[in-house]
């Protein structure tokens, strides 16, 4: 770039420093960028103001007016135009990349879970400008596109020998009402033993036509064949895995299991009943569990009979992790890699409490999938190829079968 030169008169001079020095700086910034602008434009054109050349590429059609954001206030510049070609300037190229940098980390602030009100303040005192609470809103739906694109693509795997679902609930504004949304998350643990989140979706309430059309959609992009299915025991995945995927065996969340079994348990026993069942789950083998099955059921089913009938009636189901090696049993009898994913979602969501309406939970909780799939790449695999080759040749024909008599017992509900 030619030199610049600023000249500034003896008048000019004590006007600035006499005055505010914001207001002076802000005024000397002005002068400088104009300059440089003006510099910018006689060299595109190839020719000065008022010069005749053969070089000259271009003639000047006047200014516009262009605000520049920066941390001594809003600038207001002079923009060359050009009558042929547009005018392009260095500093607006970096202007527009600062512009960029600023935005990606409003965005970031509000999924990391800063209300957008607090963001409108922190940027205001950082740049010396503003942005409404509506227009940080806005700038957040540019993560749609990119949501949108992870939500729909196409899943690289054919077969993921193990799916593990689940759903949260979230409050949003939707025709002047508040309302309770699910939003339904799909975790697979791949051949490699690798996990990624396979879908996440947004939906009124748990049913049979909603958990259906999400387990429809993961089949759709790919995820077509599926060996075990790891869940709590809502009755609509249930059905939803019998009519997609109907050769996979249901692993209850044994978690979610013991939680029903001590609703229904007097409090003080509790915490005894809990231990006993922990012994049971950390069985060596299934016969092991069933007779520690029968100890428990024996025991209190004359202060907990409820509880009891929970138990033998979940028993066989919290179990098809048995068929497993014992290393992998631990990771894979509950849905607890989700509810970690779960319990983010809800951090994250707590400085919102009620979305503004059901897209808005779909953006950002959409974006905290994508984050935290993002960290799944460096966490162990859950699983060698070695042993998947023994869980191809050697279990999953049980897991099969298990899948079978399950199904028929649902049937006959």
């Amino acid at each position: 770039m030619a030199q610049v030169n600023i000249t500034l008169s003896q008048e000019e001079v004590l006007q600035v420093l006499a005055g505010n020095r914001d207001e002076a700086f802000k005024y000397l910034a002005e002068r400088i960028l104009n300059q440089i602008m003006l510099v910018e434009s006689a060299e595109q054109l190839g020719a000065e103001r008022h010069e005749r050349t053969s070089e000259r590429h271009d003639y000047r059609n006047g200014s516009r007016e262009r605000v520049l954001n920066t941390r001594i206030g809003t600038l207001e510049l002079e923009l060359p135009r050009h009558r042929n070609q547009p005018f392009h300037t260095m500093l607006f190229d970096n202007y527009q990349r600062s512009e960029a940098s600023l935005i990606a980390t409003m965005v970031q602030m509000v999924i990391d879970g800063v209300s957008t009100r607090k963001v409108s303040n922190v940027v205001e005192k950082l740049c010396g400008t503003s942005f409404s609470k509506s227009g940080i809103s806005e700038l957040c739906k540019k993560l749609d596109a990119e949501i949108e694109a992870f939500k729909t693509r196409p899943l690289d795997m054919v077969d993921a020998p193990f799916l593990m679902v689940d759903a949260t609930y979230f409050k949003a504004r939707e025709n002047h009402k508040i309302v309770s949304k699910a939003f339904m998350v799909a975790l697979v643990i791949k051949t490699d033993g690798t996990r990624e989140i396979a879908g996440f979706d947004i939906f009124d309430k748990e049913d049979d036509v909603s958990w259906q059309a999400f387990f429809k959609d993961l089949k759709s992009r790919g995820l077509t064949n599926v060996d075990m299915v790891i869940s709590d025991a809502h009755k609509s995945i249930l059905n939803a895995v019998v009519h997609t995927y109907s050769n996979a065996a249901w692993q209850r969340c044994q978690v979610h299991f013991v939680r029903n079994i001590l609703n229904y348990t007097p409090a003080k026993y509790q915490a005894g009943l809990k231990v006993e069942l922990r012994n049971m789950f950390n069985a060596l083998t299934i016969n092991e569990a069933r007779s520690l099955r029968d100890e428990i059921i024996n025991d209190y089913a004359p202060v907990a009979e409820k509880a009891m009938q929970t138990l033998d009636d979940g028993f066989e189901d919290a179990m098809t992790v048995m068929q497993l090696p014992p290393h992998m049993r631990i990771k894979l009898r509950s849905s607890n890699m989700i509810e970690r994913l779960n319990r983010e979602f809800k951090r994250r969501s707590q400085v919102v409490q009620i979305f503004p309406n059901p897209e808005s939970i779909l953006r950002l909780m959409g974006a905290v999938a994508v984050e935290y799939n993002d960290s799944l790449s460096t966490k162990h695999r859950v699983f060698s190829d070695k042993t998947y080759e023994t869980i191809r040749v050697e279990i999953i024909p049980k897991l099969k079968e298990i899948a079978s008599c399950q199904q028929s017992l649902l049937d006959a509900a």
